[in-house]
């Protein structure tokens, strides 16, 4: 069955790869729009090899003969449309924070936690935070097979997860730096070029950014309830791709060979860990790839039941629009899209 397929914040980077990645995966698509504000209503992006949108105001739009709705907004624009696409019978997959949280909208990825698409009250579904999509799987892993008692984390987070704007101030100060022209910054709260920043989204009273705390409270409401994580976020000057430094205490002895083949055989995970020079994964071997990447998985001999491992993978595809497409493709596979009869 094909469905009518819209994508909302088509010219952001996200939506942008939504839309690739609808045609590389040849998602069945009866007819697809490209929304955006009204600003760019009237430009145009490419989707597949041939086929050309033309940006549609989302202000303007009716729902009422769509079936899915991916949208790649913010979290305001998400918290205005997506409720009335959601009301039209459509049914929504945000890639914003706004309903991630809330008690009866599903936060899902389709490898951890298919079940939580069983019940969808609000026709709309969430998808995660990047740097959680990513360390969801194999945490999901060594979860199943040790039990896990608390993960601590450091993420490298590459500009694209602040959007188009932040992938140029990128590029437009790492020119300036070889010209020894003055160097703005805009976009982030200091120079992202040749540098870190320790800092994504704002800061809460406790001392936690708020990007930290997404990433430990939804980890929970995917996983465990119980699980404990503590995270560290850093912005890092790499255009595409997130990296993850994660230790992982278990609460049984975890075996190494073990942890190693319950990793390989989770879906969305490929085990890239060679003792020698260049047998890891690093961001840039990641761009346009579909899967979570583990390399240096090794025990901690500093902690009892704990282990170490370091993730990579395309924050703009799993860790965005792959998931939200592959939230689109289970429900299909499931029988339980359209929403509508036809």
């Amino acid at each position: 069955m094909k469905l009518n397929v819209v994508v909302a914040g088509a010219r952001g980077v996200v939506g942008r790869e939504m839309l690739r990645i609808l045609a590389e995966r040849d998602f069945p698509i009866g007819k697809i729009a490209a929304l955006c504000s009204a600003r760019g209503a009237g430009h145009q992006v490419s989707f597949g090899e041939n086929d050309v949108l033309t940006l549609q105001n989302i202000e303007k739009f009716d729902f009422s003969d769509w079936d899915v709705a991916l949208f790649a907004t913010s979290a305001q624009d998400s918290a205005k449309y997506a409720p009335i696409a959601a009301k039209a019978g459509c049914l929504v997959i945000d890639n914003s924070s706004h309903f991630r949280m809330e008690h009866d909208i599903p936060l899902v990825i389709p490898e951890v936690n298919p079940k939580a698409l069983n019940k969808i009250p609000r026709n709309i579904v969430a998808n995660p935070n990047c740097s959680t999509a990513q360390i969801a799987l194999p945490l999901k892993a060594l979860h199943d097979a040790f039990g896990i008692e608390r993960v601590v984390v450091s993420t490298y987070q590459s500009v694209s997860g602040a959007g188009k704007a932040a992938m140029d101030e990128l590029y437009n100060q790492t020119k300036k730096t070889f010209v020894n022209d003055e160097i703005k910054a805009e976009i982030f709260p200091k120079q992202i070029s040749f540098n870190l920043i320790p800092h994504i989204d704002d800061f809460l009273k406790d001392g936690r950014t708020k990007e930290e705390w997404k990433m430990e409270v939804e980890i929970r409401k995917i996983l465990d309830p119980d699980l404990r994580l503590h995270a560290t976020c850093v912005r890092v000057p790499v255009f595409i791709g997130h990296s993850e430094a994660v230790n992982v205490t278990c609460k049984s002895k975890p075996d190494l060979k073990k942890a190693r083949d319950v990793l390989k055989k989770m879906p969305g995970i490929i085990v890239m860990d060679r003792l020698e020079d260049g047998g890891y994964i690093t961001p840039i071997d990641v761009v346009g790839e579909d899967e979570v990447y583990i390399s240096r998985l090794r025990l901690d001999p500093s902690a009892e039941n704990t282990l170490s491992f370091w993730c990579a993978s395309d924050n703009l595809r799993k860790g965005a629009a792959l998931n939200a497409i592959q939230i689109a493709e289970y429900l299909l596979a499931e029988k339980k899209l359209p929403l509508k009869s036809k």
